[in-house]
């Protein structure tokens, strides 16, 4: 303990702002600024329709405005969190984990349902996903728990047992909320994480095999989940129903050739594929862009992802290099199950595709998180700190 602290001090001299003169990572910056500024236009390009049909065909930009304020939000977050030390966020790992239970199983209580699922909070009329948090505080306590834990990592009492307490502790009420996607999503990146801290490969792998068990008999008791799988294999055994949004995905995805139809031009946005401007906006995106923007697309996101990792390896401490790798992961992780799902290599998970999909509160949140990447990027010229 006392080695942590002399680290803690060395790190954070100045607990405020960044070193001045110290510049972020401009590469990723414009990367995630052009994923930003693609995603919303596309995101108005695919609920177009659905917002005329939502509002008497009055308004044809109803959900582009609400994603364009998160927008701002998530900026200002971003631009605030790349001028705070990443030693802040370790302080207080544990207070947030601690929020984060809270507001997951206060969803129980007083959440609001939604399409079915009952996963959001309202308050003072603004509805968020207290899921998106906790992705986020779970991230920065493995971060913290890496370092705490130093070599002992490899050990199966702190790199299996340390590790998976913590984890428990965030996808129990995500089990109770009956949220599978959240829960799949966080046991990757925790996965992710724990191979990064030093946790032996073999112990990794038995989890997996167990999460798998898991997986199986939750699918077994989970009705609706069940029905997933059967339409992923056999969509079209049940073209009006259970199969209708896969099939309906491909329909997009086939129409768009080589090289679309063009902006603004997508058929199956008109009310034929469900959730157009959500989970399945790529599907759009394949039709009105085509193969060779759609790969665009896809290569934008394998750039931003690359250069955040290059940040996380150039961090100056375990810690930073822990954490963002973490948050890169959980873009990387969402954006490859999203594809998965839409072109049908998987069955539908409810994940999102960051900084294009629709919704509040993982789009401020993912801003946020770069923010983060980005203070972690300005001490990537300074001497690396020698941790045990």
């Amino acid at each position: 303990m006392a080695l942590e602290r002399n680290l803690h001090a060395k790190e954070n001299r100045r607990p405020g702002l960044a070193r001045t003169g110290e510049s972020v990572d401009y590469p990723f910056l414009l990367l995630v600024l052009t994923l930003l500024i693609v995603g919303l236009a596309m995101l108005y390009s695919a609920s177009y329709a659905q917002s005329e049909y939502d509002t008497g065909y009055e308004i044809s930009t109803k959900y582009l405005q609400k994603q364009a304020v998160c927008a701002a939000i998530g900026l200002a977050a971003m631009a605030a969190f790349s001028r705070i030390p990443a030693n802040v966020w370790y302080r207080f790992a544990w207070p947030l984990y601690a929020l984060s239970i809270v507001l997951l199983l206060s969803v129980l209580v007083v959440g609001e349902e939604v399409n079915g699922a009952r996963r959001w909070i309202n308050l003072a009329g603004i509805q968020f996903q207290p899921s998106e948090i906790a992705k986020f505080t779970m991230i920065v306590l493995f971060a913290r728990l890496t370092r705490l834990f130093g070599q002992d990592a490899k050990t199966f009492r702190y790199g299996v047992l340390g590790f998976g307490a913590a984890l428990l502790g965030i996808l129990v009420p995500l089990a109770l909320e009956k949220h599978l996607s959240a829960i799949m999503l966080m046991g990757m990146v925790a996965v992710v994480m724990m191979f990064v801290a030093g946790t032996r490969a073999r112990w990794l792998l038995a989890g997996a095999g167990a999460a798998a068990v898991f997986l199986v008999v939750y699918v077994s008791f989970m009705g609706y989940a069940g029905d997933r799988i059967t339409a992923w294999r056999h969509p079209e055994l049940d073209p009006g129903d259970t199969g209708y949004q896969i099939l309906q995905s491909l329909y997009a995805i086939g129409s768009g050739g080589l090289f679309g139809l063009g902006y603004g031009k997508s058929r199956q946005k008109y009310l034929y594929l469900p959730f157009q401007y959500n989970d399945y906006i790529f599907a759009v995106i394949c039709e009105e862009l085509g193969l060779v923007g759609a790969l665009a697309i896809v290569v934008l996101f394998a750039a931003t992802i690359a250069r955040g990792y290059w940040i996380a390896l150039n961090a100056r401490d375990r810690f930073s290099t822990v954490l963002a790798a973490g948050l890169v992961t959980l873009i990387a992780v969402q954006t490859i199950l999203n594809l998965c799902v839409v072109t049908n290599l998987l069955p539908s998970t409810g994940i999102a595709l960051p900084f294009f999909s629709y919704g509040g509160t993982a789009l401020a949140v993912n801003l946020g998180e770069m923010g983060i990447v980005l203070s972690i990027s300005r001490g990537r010229n300074r001497r690396k700190i020698q941790e045990a």
